[in-house]
């Protein structure tokens, strides 16, 4: 698979990342405050598509998406679909890491000091 053929480029698609992009949940603005900045050392994208999925944010460098999880993601037919997903995303090499809301909103430092360790592992794979 060439570089290129990982990114899903249709309108439906555009149109779907657009309006996440527009309308971020309050835990995904505040981490996005935190990651655009860059204070991991890293650059992140947020809302970015991976195949046929998108993501909260994501890191190309060391192929580390992380995803902020608000309460629809407890209902079952939603976390059969999360579960799916990230196995989905594991098997091409990409590491997923979660989070809930409240943990984002009330736990930031841990959230950022977790991403962190994440990003340092991965660099030295990379």
């Amino acid at each position: 698979m060439s570089k290129r053929d990982r990114y899903i480029i249709d309108d439906l698609t555009k149109q779907r990342r657009k309006r996440l992009r527009i309308g971020p949940t309050k835990a995904e603005y505040v981490l996005w405050q935190d990651l655009r900045r860059q204070k991991t050392g890293y650059k992140f994208r947020r809302q970015t598509s991976i195949d046929k999925f998108i993501v909260d944010f994501y890191c190309h460098e060391l192929r580390l998406a992380i995803e902020v999880d608000g309460s629809i993601h407890l209902d079952d037919f939603q976390a059969e679909y999360d579960r799916r997903r990230e196995e989905f995303l594991r098997r091409r090499g990409y590491v997923v890491i979660r989070f809930k809301n409240d943990e984002v909103l009330f736990e930031r430092e841990r959230v950022m000091g977790v991403i962190d360790e994440w990003c340092s592992r991965l660099a030295v794979k990379y």
